[in-house]
């Protein structure tokens, strides 16, 4: 499974920009030159990415129509087009970039599109696992315990002892599939009297996060 866009617009040269670059971001592009028709589909489909021309004849009233019906609403609607930055953003866009298209700037707009859907589906995705995984609870105690499931924010683990309610807990493991070591401090959120525990993160680097980041959304494509 991939994300999916739709671009709504006739002018063909610009077209052939965003879907090269939509293309290299792994997105489908589904290119409609007609509102109406856009909007026929947009009440059918769910789409991830909206990308309007403006200078399109009919396109005021097919925003006012996406706007209006937030259950059929895309996550996130990037207009383009030759009016003015300042008309464009008063449109309550995610995004904003005119034309001409600058392939540098849309290539830097796209990308951060990309990031906001990735955040958006991977917020609330858990990825189960079970796996052996080391747990340091202080200087001196360290456990060894299964790792049930994790996401961006947290850890679920299986542990045969109690684990401490308000000390900091840190996490040590590879990434499965991967060469790449992360170390995760928390806090124990809730445990069970099964040894089911979730851990919530407190404390994680840059580079971690993104690795982790990384892995979760190729995990999440394999899985849908």
């Amino acid at each position: 499974m991939t994300l999916s866009s739709m671009v709504v617009s006739r002018d063909w040269q610009e077209v052939s920009v965003l879907e090269c670059i939509l293309g290299g971001l792994h997105i489908g592009v589904d290119v409609v030159s007609e509102p109406d028709r856009a909007r026929a589909k947009l009440a059918k489909s769910k789409i991830d990415a909206l990308i309007i021309d403006c200078d399109l004849s009919g396109t005021s009233s097919f925003l006012r129509a996406v706007h209006a019906k937030q259950h059929n609403s895309v996550p996130l609607v990037i207009v383009s087009g030759s009016s003015g930055r300042d008309m464009l953003e008063s449109t309550g866009a995610s995004f904003v970039f005119e034309k001409p298209i600058s392939v540098e700037q849309a290539v830097h707009t796209l990308s951060a599109a990309r990031n906001m859907i990735m955040d958006g589906r991977l917020h609330y995705h858990r990825q189960s696992l079970e796996m052996p995984v080391s747990l340091s609870c202080g200087p001196k105690t360290r456990l060894q315990v299964r790792l049930t499931n994790i996401s961006q924010g947290g850890a679920g683990i299986r542990v045969d002892s109690p684990l401490p309610a308000t000390a900091p807990v840190r996490l040590s493991f590879d990434l499965p599939g991967t060469d790449l070591s992360v170390k995760l401090l928390g806090k124990v959120a809730w445990m069970d009297q099964q040894g089911n525990a979730g851990i919530r993160f407190v404390q994680i680097s840059r580079r971690v996060k993104r690795d982790l980041q990384l892995w979760l959304e190729r995990q999440y494509f394999v899985g849908h």
